[in-house]
């Protein structure tokens, strides 16, 4: 190291070599992480959401339905957010339509 002008003005830049990554190299990881958090975790969850509102929306008087506690009811009334269930002779509980997780075939009800 010199403290004259003129010696540290004639120092030589230093030549690119294989320490110095390209620009995409460094992003490739990024990029990749990208795709496996879409592919493994957002994608399959907005399927279920999707699945969710088709059921939602498909549920009429009369079916027989899971509601998430494992709960088996046959529909009686269906309103925009509420549905009531027949889940024992005289016996009917409201809840919510988010709380429906699956159908059921007509008649299983009475199999069980």
């Amino acid at each position: 190291m010199s403290f004259f002008i003129s010696d540290a003005m004639a120092e030589v830049a230093p030549i690119a070599g294989p320490g110095q990554a390209d620009p995409f190299g460094m992003f490739l990881p990024l990029i990749l992480f990208a795709v496996v958090f879409y592919f493994f975790l957002w994608r399959p969850q907005s399927k279920r959401n999707k699945e969710q509102k088709e059921l939602m929306g498909a549920i009429s008087k009369g079916d027989e339905v899971v509601i998430s506690g494992g709960m088996l009811g046959k529909v009686t009334k269906v309103t925009d957010d509420f549905v009531v269930c027949e889940v024992a002779n005289n016996t009917e509980i409201r809840f919510q339509k988010q709380a429906i997780t699956a159908t059921l075939p007509k008649g299983t009800i009475k199999t069980i």
